[in-house]
């Protein structure tokens, strides 16, 4: 796993082969992230990373300058996992959290300018995702919701919904939380 732009520019981390989460692929990642670069400054934006897997999308949020990051896994290898490389980095703006992704977004208080979220493809829950983030306190007012699924899910009907976005396998749908509440 590879961080591809930013402070952390070229590092890379060993991801154990027993994990079952599939890192975000460096094509997609570096397409994806420049996307969301037109949307949002990294450096004004606290950011959430849901079902953060291996921390890529984590470590490539701090690479680009996010003041906060709040990383959300369940799985205790994995966030073990995260831990090590967040304290490689030495960054004070992580803050890993091992828990149930789906409990933070709906019971948070907290409202980040950006959501990640890369769900599992199968969880069953993945279609109702925008709609649980969208009507939580979560997204701030103007956040973006970037949410990774499979070929199988359309979210263009929801009237938040800004573009979808494929690379290979990986699909890509983004949300905006109106200015105004």
């Amino acid at each position: 796993m590879r961080i591809i732009t930013g402070k952390y520019k070229g590092r890379r981390f060993e991801v154990p082969r027993s994990f079952k989460a599939r890192p975000t692929t460096d094509f997609a990642k570096e397409n994806i992230f420049n996307v969301i670069r037109a949307y949002l400054d990294f450096e004004e934006s606290r950011a959430l990373d849901l079902f953060a897997g291996t921390g890529s999308i984590t470590l490539e949020l701090l690479s680009r300058g996010c003041p906060q990051v709040v990383s959300v896994e369940k799985d205790r290898a994995h966030f073990a996992f995260i831990r090590q490389c967040l304290k490689t980095l030495a960054d004070e703006a992580a803050l890993p959290l091992c828990g149930d992704a789906l409990r933070f977004a709906a019971r948070s208080t907290e409202r980040f300018d950006l959501v990640f979220a890369d769900p599992p493809y199968a969880l069953p829950e993945l279609p109702e995702l925008p709609e649980l983030i969208m009507s939580g306190e979560v997204l701030a007012p103007g956040g973006l919701l970037v949410l990774e699924h499979g070929k199988n899910n359309d979210f263009s009907q929801r009237p938040d919904f800004l573009e979808h976005r494929a690379y290979g396998s990986v699909n890509f749908s983004l949300f905006r939380r109106p200015a105004q509440d």
